[in-house]
């Protein structure tokens, strides 16, 4: 059977749980008659498991994203825009941390000494190396991040031990993540 970008994107709508009704059974049949599908859909649960544990702020688009998309929409169709819903609440700033690099502060938890963030690094910057003194977990969303001889790509996972350290930390491309770490982890 071809496995080609169709047949991936079939497949990730399926983990989704976002195809329409009638593709379900194409999907089905696939994973019921493929050992590599199967495959496959193994490996992309655990990624729709840590997407659906992610706040909603985060997976949420902009205001200004979806009066964009809404406008797109009402062209395409002809109808009229669907208004956006009021803010709650203001969205955090990007703040520079460091030359070329950014953050965005969505959460965090000073009894478990945590934070949760978006990061962006400049294309050829570095972060400084670290030893992280509690789990770090990093979700790439765009851009090439190479940490030491791992690089990682949009999607791409890395949680990293209480302890360990990260020499270089540095992104040819610029990249975005999302890092969830302690903010006592020391730089080195």
């Amino acid at each position: 059977m071809s496995h080609d970008h169709d047949h991936s994107e079939l497949l990730a709508l399926y983990a989704l749980q976002a195809l329409p009704p009638g593709d379900v059974p194409v999907a089905e049949a696939r994973l019921a008659g493929c050992a590599q599908c199967r495959q496959e859909m193994d490996e992309l649960r655990p990624l729709v498991g840590s997407l659906a544990a992610w706040p909603t702020d985060v997976l949420r688009p902009s205001a200004s994203l979806r009066d964009r998309l809404a406008e797109r929409i009402a062209t395409e169709t002809g109808g009229a825009p669907v208004a956006s819903a009021p803010a709650q609440r203001a969205e955090p700033e990007w703040q520079e941390a460091a030359p070329g690099i950014t953050v965005k502060l969505l959460a965090t938890d000073a009894a478990r000494g945590r934070v949760s963030m978006l990061v962006r690094l400049a294309p050829g910057i570095d972060y400084p190396p670290h030893r992280h003194e509690g789990v770090e977990e990093l979700h790439l969303l765009d851009g090439e991040l190479r940490v030491d001889a791992r690089v990682l790509h949009p999607g791409d996972y890395l949680r990293s031990e209480p302890g360990s350290e990260d020499q270089r930390v540095w992104s040819e491309t610029g990249c975005t993540c999302v890092l969830m770490t302690s903010f006592r982890d020391t730089i080195l």
